[in-house]
């Protein structure tokens, strides 16, 4: 069986072949809030990147309410997306953005990030709330950057949102793709491709899961800001109150001062020509979503893209 070590050279290998392909520059490389320099630090953006969860298709699980689909192949990359924001916010939550990497020393892929996972939440169960009246949060903004393409007056204060220290990345992608962006290099966008089917992953007996699946062992995508769709959602986490004062003092400085046409604003209370804003209630769930499909037999065999559909 391969080892840790081994695999982790391999997974650094692979980065660096496809970060020679970076353009010779100096500016940095940005990845969640995170600078980084390709002459200086490679090694500490290659880790960055690998440590990222990859969540993707999978195949073989539970069919979806007993007698529904057992593979999102073709269908689901939006909610890997998503799963892949809402697991670094929890890294961010539990870990800290500092602890998450690979660690070449880990005895076995079962006991190095899953590990680390157990032991933070265990920690956590019993700690007292950050301070009063305040809980985590994690903010999505769902924005509209243009009609049928983005509008270049937002790109800069688009890759700001990259550069903040809450920053959880952005959702979005081009029709027919959804993408997980991380970050970015002058004006073309890094991010992590969930349309890749691998097998469902069960827990161990003693409650660990290999997670070398879960770390992506392809070399991370580069695309055009241009060419982004112009559909997209901002993501961001704020452990702490002051954590959310300082992300809305960067928003301020960094987006709204400096835009003219602004890609969202911040107000101090609720608009009152805005509806009364009633939070949702959790929705009765009748469907097996066996009466979605016709025929599960030859579900998703083939990985067909999944569309994104303009409003």
């Amino acid at each position: 069986m391969e080892s840790v070590l081994s695999r982790y050279e391999n997974q650094i290998t692979i980065l660096s072949d496809y970060l020679e392909e970076f353009p010779e520059t100096d500016e940095p490389v940005w990845i969640l809030g995170r600078q980084h320099h390709l002459k200086a630090d490679k090694s500490k953006l290659l880790l960055d990147i690998s440590a990222r969860l990859w969540f993707t298709y999978r195949r073989k699980f539970s069919p979806i309410g007993g007698t529904g689909p057992s593979s999102d192949a073709g269908w689901g990359c939006m909610l890997r997306c998503g799963q892949m924001m809402l697991a670094q916010a929890l890294i961010c939550r539990h870990l800290g953005r500092e602890k998450m990497c690979w660690s070449p020393q880990s005895s076995s892929a079962a006991h190095s990030s899953t590990q680390l996972h157990r032991s933070a939440l265990g920690r956590n169960k019993n700690t007292a709330v950050f301070c009063a009246g305040w809980k985590p949060l994690l903010l999505i903004i769902p924005l509209r950057l243009g009609i049928n393409h983005i509008n270049p007056v937002y790109i800069d204060a688009f890759k700001e949102c990259f550069k903040m220290p809450q920053s959880l990345g952005a959702l979005g992608g081009k029709p027919n793709n959804a993408y997980y962006f991380i970050g970015f290099l002058g004006n073309e966008l890094i991010y992590l491709d969930p349309h890749t089917t691998q097998s469902f992953v069960d827990s161990e007996e003693n409650g660990t899961v290999d997670d070398q699946s879960f770390h992506c062992q392809q070399a991370p995508h580069r695309m055009k800001i241009m060419n982004l769709d112009p559909s997209v959602a901002l993501g961001f986490f704020c452990k702490e109150e002051c954590d959310f004062d300082n992300w809305c003092s960067l928003v301020q400085k960094e987006i709204l001062k400096q835009q003219s046409l602004r890609m969202f604003e911040l107000v101090q209370k609720h608009p009152p020509h805005w509806p009364p804003f009633i939070p949702p209630t959790k929705p009765e769930v009748t469907t097996t979503g066996a009466e979605l499909i016709e025929s599960t037999d030859k579900l998703f065999e083939l990985e067909e893209e999944f569309e994104i559909l303009s409003v």
